[in-house]
This record gives C-alpha cells, structure tokens and sequence, in this order.
C-alpha cells in the first residue's frame, strides 16, 4: 500500500502543529527552557517535510497533467 505525498504532508502538518502546542504547555515563565526548545526543533522538522511533500505532490501532479 502506497501512501500518497498529500496525506503524509497533512500528517506532517497536523504533528508539527501538535508538537508547538505541547512546548507551548512547557513554557512556564520563558520560552528558554530545555524542553521548549526541542519541540519547537522537532515542530519545526515536520513543518519543513511537510511543506516539501506539498511540493512533491504538486510535481507530481503537474507531471501527470502534461
């Protein structure tokens, strides 16, 4: 079974988004701490693979429409 580029891009956005809500709940008086930081790394990981993947998949969909 082959996962299309579009649903692992909106996976990818939906767990970004999840994981900037977790390090939102971590920042307790500054945005500096250990924890915060991390998610915000990892948020912002998926954000730039799903983005790509929306890429991926409008290649792919210009390719076939030619």
């Amino acid at each position: 079974m082959k996962l299309s580029p579009l649903f692992l891009a909106w996976v990818y956005l939906i767990m970004g988004a999840l994981f900037v809500y977790i390090g939102l709940q971590y920042a307790d008086e500054t945005v500096w701490n250990f924890a915060t930081i991390i998610f915000a790394l990892i948020a912002t990981i998926d954000f730039v693979v799903a983005f790509r993947l929306f890429g991926v998949h409008s290649a792919m969909k210009n390719k076939k429409d030619q």
